[in-house]
């Protein structure tokens, strides 16, 4: 007798972190929203355990950071983003923390490795923040050609660099009729 395969959309997916990314921001309206808009600066501590596979890192300029929105307050499948307040998007359409799995994703500048504690800037993160994992930036294989950024192209991003791109200052901006 064989047993019926498991229904892969049932079952718990679970992750445990495998480090801390540590940040100067400790409150969510004033943590940048995206990290190439800041030259902040933190640290990725990899729990001891991790350290090897951290082997040859220091070979890539960039990294991506995956990691878990610990302090986000729910899900909303519809938000108002922080970069256009006056209309709600789909959660799927955005990058806002309150989402049905609370993941985040973040690029960062590797500066240097430390044995198991990376020196990174432009974290867009809040202290305390849980590491799922590390992956380099490859120019080959993560930039593309042509893309479309759907509503953002219309958002004016080139001038949120001088706006402070926090949720506290972006709220604060009149960017009605830019």
């Amino acid at each position: 007798m064989h047993s019926e395969p498991t229904d892969p959309t049932k079952q718990p997916v679970t992750y445990r972190p495998i480090g801390i990314i540590r940040t100067p921001f400790t409150e969510q309206k004033n943590t940048p929203i995206q990290g190439i808009f800041n030259k902040a600066c933190g640290t990725v501590e990899l729990f001891p355990e991790y350290e090897e596979g951290l082997l040859d890192i220091e070979t890539f300029s960039h990294l991506f950071l995956i990691y878990h929105f610990h302090r986000a307050n729910g899900t909303m499948l519809r938000q108002k983003p922080f970069l256009d307040l006056q209309k709600e998007r789909g959660i799927f359409a955005i990058r806002h923390f309150n989402r049905p799995n609370p993941i985040g994703i973040s690029i960062v500048e590797l500066k240097g490795v430390r044995g198991n504690v990376l020196d990174v800037c432009g974290v867009d993160t809040l202290d305390g923040t849980p590491l799922l994992d590390v992956k380099p930036y490859v120019h080959q294989f993560d930039h593309r050609e042509e893309v479309r950024s759907g509503w953002v192209d219309d958002q004016h991003v080139d001038d949120v660099r001088e706006w402070n791109s926090t949720p506290e200052a972006l709220r604060r901006r009149d960017r009605v009729n830019l």
